[in-house]
């Protein structure tokens, strides 16, 4: 891991030309609410694109500004296009963003598209965020975000051993064989139903046999689902450091074509069409009721408590908790995101509920990095906020 100190170096340097500073990130995931919330708070952006999906960045939301410097349509001011993702990596690349005195903002398609070992150890540009936590989101980590949650005393689906102690609907979590950045998941609720649908699935090419065996089982959560963006900033002291921003929930293909049929009409689907996948393809806004809301902090503060003691300095800024709820209102947590969410582009431009409720304007998530920003800037406290 990058000594943070050196990050911190880098960073300082940033205040000679402050009025410099650009917000920058990778283009996908949440790359849009990044940048708009960037030039709410009056940053030039940056967006790091792959060639053959720039033009969203590069064309359709670039932006324009007036003769003062006035964003007046848009939210990209610069894009640097590159044959793969991973191109960012390069040591001349990084030079450019740090000449350029960019604050790179991590999401989830940079860890995908990105080795998670040079992020750690090879990647000198000032991370707003926390570096060392982006890791946990894979899986099959010794220390994934499930070790987080157990060290933390936090509810998460019980996890089944072996297939063949399935007594009850469970979910069958796994990478998608084709897809790369999908899931392979399906549900079962007996052995002999997730040796046919495995199977099943493996003859459609849609897992591997391999997959399979290092696949996490874990007890199916009947109940909704709530991904509650969240904020720390270890910048406040007057007021809570802890944030809810906002709730977002997500359209997955197949399994929203699946739930709009009748069962009787399901259970004539063939067997390419009879198990429902998870794509995440969209998402929608959501709140909670208010009586909830507690539990939902109580578990916020149990998670920064938990990466302060065994990921120093902890989560900086924004992460997600994902959860689903049961018939009694317990919640379960099911995955985590240490950094910017997935559904985060929901809320972009108008807020989100809880964030604009808190700061009396809309507040995304993508502001409220840029807000955390301009606001160690005028502290003269950067050096709290990277890594």
């Amino acid at each position: 891991m990058i000594d943070r100190k050196e990050i911190q170096e880098i960073a300082e340097k940033y205040y000679e030309n402050a009025d410099q500073i650009k917000v920058g990130t990778v283009a996908s995931h949440s790359g849009l609410d990044i940048c708009d919330g960037a030039v709410e708070e009056n940053f030039k952006t940056l967006a790091i694109c792959q060639a053959g999906r720039e033009k969203t960045y590069t064309e359709y939301f670039r932006a324009k500004r007036d003769p003062y410097g006035r964003i007046v349509r848009g939210v990209v001011d610069d894009a640097l296009v590159f044959n793969k993702f991973n191109e960012i990596l390069l040591p001349k690349n990084q030079q450019k963003l740090v000449d350029e005195n960019v604050l790179f903002v991590p999401n989830r398609s940079f860890t995908s598209y990105c080795s998670i070992d040079e992020v750690e150890d090879s990647f000198r540009v000032p991370m707003v965020g926390t570096r060392s936590l982006l890791r946990s989101e894979e899986r099959s980590e010794e220390q994934s975000y499930y070790w987080i949650l157990e060290k933390a005393g936090l509810p998460f689906p019980e996890k089944i051993e072996n297939p063949e102690d399935i007594d009850e609907l469970v979910m069958v979590k796994l990478p998608h064989a084709v897809k790369k950045l999908e899931r392979g998941f399906f549900t079962a609720g007996t052995y002999k139903e997730y040796q046919e649908k495995s199977e099943a699935l493996i003859r459609q090419g849609v897992i591997t046999r391999e997959a399979l065996e290092t696949a996490r089982i874990e007890r199916y959560i009947i109940g909704p689902v709530f991904n509650f963006d969240m904020f720390y900033s270890p910048l406040e002291t007057g007021m809570s450091p802890l944030e809810i921003l906002g709730v977002d929930w997500r359209f997955e293909t197949s399994l929203d074509g699946h739930v709009r049929l009748s069962a009787p009409q399901q259970m004539t689907l063939s067997e390419q069409q009879l198990t429902p996948e998870y794509t995440v393809c969209g998402h929608n806004s959501a709140t909670l009721r208010e009586s909830l809301l507690e539990k939902v902090f109580e578990m916020g503060e149990k998670f920064v408590e938990a990466t302060k003691k065994h990921y120093a300095p902890g989560i900086i800024g924004p992460f997600c908790l994902q959860t689903c709820i049961d018939k009694d209102l317990n919640f379960y947590i099911y995955d985590v995101a240490p950094r910017v969410g997935g559904g985060t582009n929901v809320h972009m431009s108008v807020g989100h509920s809880y964030g604009n409720t808190l700061w009396r304007k809309p507040m995304s998530t993508g502001r409220r990095v840029a807000f955390e920003i301009r606001r160690a800037l005028e502290m003269e406290k950067l050096d709290m906020i990277v890594t």
